[in-house]
């Protein structure tokens, strides 16, 4: 890992995030923008901490999870019940110096705290105060909570996801929210950039639900378009033809993805066939319409030899494919080694490895200070820069607070 003395300050160093979410889409926004060189304070609850602290196994050998250390390194871990006057005043001490809010509880949740966006601007008009939920702060549906699994069901990804003779499927890992924690990275950055203008900060309003429609893109437009429903397709493209899986010989698959007619005309040389020439395959829309016919006979053909075979012809002519690898192939591609996507923390006397940040920055690149912080690891030195003295701090613990 690269020493820090060395690293140039992040984009977002010198900004300041309160983190009062939990789980996973709050907590991927927060850890981007901690990355990106934020200084983020993650609100616990004392002795319990974020849920995702115990969902294991597998854990690594400090017994951190697996899963609450996917979104939660370069943070400091404060425990607070903000449920009391004592935790909501330590909340509000924090707040008066922060330029970020983010918060996933359900709406009107804080409210009753005096943690509500009205509340908090009045003190600090300059606060970004960032909330995710399941549908939003407006509609009908606003206080139900959301769930990742339910938006994939609710959103319609779901009917598009799936074999198309089998019930539909969920994505392999919770893509809504973290699609919804883009987003809300996204809307962040964007209301920094407009403070620097207006001196104000704002209330920037992210749903799961949103999200999850935004996601539909070309699918959903085709429904907005034909006012059809688009089809449950397995692995087939609903506008592209040939853009999905085949078998090889063996029965080992592969991706083929014709993007255009001059990608599919190669795929016809390779394959010794003339149909980029047959007007019931020549362009894209003639193939889409007679899909079935075209993919049956791709398919007696790919059967014939080993996918090393297909992938090693193809890509000499520039048709691209691809294997399908499980996550451990996938992780040890030299691709990924070159990428620092994996990083490990063993520098820091932690046993974390972690997937790394996707965003290149030249002159102000991500960093990798720190790993998940233990719970509660940062609450002394947090309420000793507010200025408690260690008889305060003591009393506090005493009395539950922290």
């Amino acid at each position: 890992m690269t020493d820090m003395t060395d690293m140039p300050k992040g984009a977002l160093h010198g900004i300041k995030v309160l983190d009062l979410s939990r789980v996973l889409a709050g907590p991927s926004c927060t850890q981007i923008l901690a990355d990106l060189g934020a200084d983020v304070i993650k609100v616990e609850r004392p002795k319990i901490g974020d849920e995702t602290r115990h969902w294991a196994p597998p854990t690594f050998s400090d017994d951190t999870s697996a899963y609450y250390a996917t979104i939660n390194r370069n943070k400091k871990s404060l425990t607070v019940d903000i449920t009391t006057p004592a935790g909501q005043t330590i909340i509000k001490q924090l707040i008066a110096d922060s330029d970020i809010l983010v918060e996933n509880f359900k709406v009107g949740g804080l409210k009753k705290y005096g943690l509500d966006y009205d509340s908090l601007k009045q003190d600090n008009p300059r606060l970004i105060y960032a909330s995710l939920t399941g549908f939003g702060q407006t509609g009908p549906d606003a206080k139900r909570p959301g769930y990742d699994y339910i938006i994939q069901g609710l959103s319609g990804l779901m009917s598009i996801t799936g074999p198309s003779d089998g019930e539909p499927h969920k994505v392999g890992v919770a893509v809504v929210d973290l699609f919804a924690g883009l987003q809300l990275t996204i809307g962040i950055q964007a209301a920094l950039l407009a403070r620097q203008h207006t001196g104000t900060g704002q209330h920037v309003d992210v749903a799961l639900l949103d999200s999850a429609l935004s996601m539909l893109a070309n699918v959903g437009m085709n429904h907005l378009a034909s006012d059809k429903i688009p089809p449950r397709l397995g692995n087939d493209h609903p506008n592209i033809v040939p853009y999905q899986v085949f078998a090889a010989q063996g029965e080992v698959h592969f991706i083929l993805a014709c993007g255009n007619d001059h990608q599919f005309a190669k795929l016809c040389t390779v394959l010794s066939v003339d149909w980029h020439t047959d007007a019931r395959f020549a362009t894209n829309p003639d193939r889409v319409a007679n899909r079935e016919l075209l993919c049956a006979e791709l398919t007696k053909i790919f059967a014939k030899h080993p996918r090393a075979y297909w992938l090693e012809i193809l890509d000499q002519v520039g048709v691209p494919c691809g294997a399908i690898h499980n996550v451990a192939e996938a992780l040890a591609m030299p691709q990924v080694s070159a990428r620092e996507m994996i990083v490990d923390f063993a520098a820091q006397g932690s046993p974390v490895r972690a997937l790394g940040n996707p965003i290149k920055l030249s002159a102000s690149p991500v960093s990798y200070r720190t790993p998940p912080p233990r719970l509660s690891e940062h609450t002394d030195s947090t309420l000793a820069d507010l200025g408690y003295d260690s008889e305060m701090i003591a009393k506090l613990k005493a009395d539950g607070i922290v």
